[in-house]
């Protein structure tokens, strides 16, 4: 008995309907799960043998070196918001005290370079006391058991 040969071809199928279900579902995963900095400011942190987890929605005030000069430069964040540039330590206080007016209890970090000197750091302090602040975060760098400093 001879087989008849057919003549339409069957051609590969690959439901793509759920495929768009997929992608919204994977955008969606990636938004909740990404975390976001508000503040990306390259520093030279000092080292500490203790480590404690700064809160989620710290304000954060950083004290970096400007480039080139012996002048130090200021920048905030509410916690919220990308770190922005501070003009002047009166600024930075205004932008203090309406953090903390509207929540005296909310971390405050402090992020300096590691030779910063203490009469800076202790001006940025007197800034929080004065706005009400009631926790204060420095942020360092832990160090590990082969750092002989």
């Amino acid at each position: 008995m001879a087989f008849k040969k057919r003549l339409t071809e069957i051609k590969a199928f690959i439901p793509t309907a759920s495929m768009a279900d997929i992608a919204f579902l994977l955008i969606i995963f990636f938004m909740v799960t990404t975390t976001f900095d508000v503040d990306r400011t390259r520093v030279n942190l000092p080292k500490s043998q203790m480590r404690i987890e700064v809160p989620k929605g710290s304000a954060y005030v950083v004290i970096y070196k400007e480039p080139g000069t012996e002048n130090y430069g200021y920048k905030f964040s509410d916690g919220k918001q990308m770190s922005t540039p501070v003009a002047s330590l009166t600024d930075l206080e205004a932008q203090v005290s309406a953090v903390a007016a509207v929540d005296p209890t909310r971390p405050f970090v402090i992020k300096a370079e590691a030779d910063t000197p203490y009469r800076i750091i202790d001006t940025v302090m007197d800034i929080f006391r004065r706005a009400g602040v009631e926790e204060i975060v420095m942020l360092t760098f832990q160090r590990t058991k082969d750092d002989t400093e």
